[in-house]
């Protein structure tokens, strides 16, 4: 048998209600299924349990500063790019509870926050998502430092991955290498098609996929249903918003620390920090305590920052990056450079959230081209 009907003998199809189906069976098993929903004028990752709850006929229209959703010629449920939400909010959310300590008759008791046994089931996962969860578990799993808190959740998640059908106006996954069809890190693989029938070619990507999957209405997929399901990721990867040169993308930036680009962009940043709030792989953070008004109990957290704020570089005396081009600096450099030295990958997927949602539409595929091109030939 040769490469491609080995994979064809893997594949099986669903049709919707064999989609429902999986949602049920997930449910069933204890998790706590998210995915996307039309709200608020955007496609985010809330809780589903039906078919009917996915964004069924939506697209998005992105681009730099811009995001609309709009209907589209057919009913597919997963016919869009990225929105606002990505999945770190939910395997490192926002805020954390570290301990809590009470004190009583001068002595002090500490209770550590128990590590959550929640079990999420993220469904629909993009490509350049599922690189951005292998990233993030370099971070807070992989490294000689262990967040347990981000590690029980991973652990316990279900990954449903989709390949992408849609490229936004703004996605560049295809120069950072992430997308649009997903590899590995899922335990089943989807893609829709829709003409000739709405179904899905399935791939299961670890036993506990394929567990899943024995128990659902299926058939086997045929040998033109794969041949559509490649033709669609091909198609996206044909169509994408933007590209970067990504390969030399470090050194460019590394010996261009001085380059004028930064003073242009620093003009028009605003430094409110919304390129790291979306982004699916920042993950700086601060501590805060509390205490209550009597002086009894007293807790610690943690939540999200930015390097785009002035506290998050502060030492005793003042901001070390008290200048709007310096901390663009930074974010730009740490992301596409240093990251690099620090964990062996960029930091970026090139999921485009970050040009989508800035306000004045600062493009960082542009503004590396731009010090790329600005130095001397």
């Amino acid at each position: 048998m040769n490469a491609d009907r080995a994979r064809n003998a893997q594949m099986i199809t669903l049709e919707m209600n064999g989609l429902q189906a999986l949602l049920d069976a997930l449910a069933k098993r204890g998790y706590r299924v998210v995915g996307p929903k039309l709200r608020d004028q955007a496609i985010v990752y809330d809780d589903i349990s039906s078919v009917r709850d996915l964004p069924a006929g939506w697209t998005d229209e992105q681009e730099g500063g811009r995001y609309r959703v709009t209907r589209r010629s057919d009913d597919a449920l997963f016919g869009y790019a990225v929105g606002p939400h990505s999945w770190k909010r939910f395997l490192y959310p926002p805020i954390q509870q570290l301990w809590r300590a009470r004190h009583k008759d001068g002595a002090v008791a500490v209770t550590p926050e128990p590590l959550p046994v929640e079990r999420f089931a993220f469904f629909g996962v993009r490509a350049c998502e599922l690189h951005a969860i292998e990233i993030q578990d370099r971070v807070f799993m992989n490294g000689e430092l262990v967040d347990p808190h981000y590690k029980a959740r991973r652990e316990n998640a279900f990954i449903v991955a989709v390949n992408c059908g849609t490229a936004g106006g703004t996605c560049f996954c295809v120069s950072m290498n992430t997308g649009p069809g997903v590899k590995q890190g899922f335990d089943i693989a989807l893609t829709e098609l829709v003409e000739g029938g709405h179904r899905f070619v399935v791939e299961a990507g670890s036993d506990k996929g394929r567990e899943v999957l024995a128990a659902l209405p299926q058939r086997a997929t045929r040998p033109e249903e794969t041949k559509a399901a490649e033709a669609v990721v091909a198609k996206t990867a044909s169509s994408m918003g933007r590209t970067m040169k990504a390969d030399d993308v470090r050194e460019v930036l590394m010996r261009n620390l001085d380059n004028p680009r930064w003073d242009d962009v620093a003009e028009r940043c605003m430094t409110c920090g919304n390129c790291t709030m979306v982004c699916p792989t920042c993950f700086c953070m601060t501590v805060e305590d509390a205490s209550d008004l009597e002086g009894l109990e007293t807790s610690r957290s943690r939540r999200w920052d930015s390097c785009f704020t002035m506290d998050h570089s502060y030492v005793h005396g003042g901001s070390v990056r008290a200048s709007s081009k310096a901390r663009y600096r930074q974010w730009l450099t740490h992301k596409l450079a240093t990251w690099v030295d620090q964990f062996g990958t960029s930091g970026c997927v090139g999921c485009g959230r970050c040009i989508t949602w800035c306000p004045v539409g600062i493009d960082i595929t542009e503004e590396v081209a731009a010090i790329r091109n600005s130095e001397p030939r």
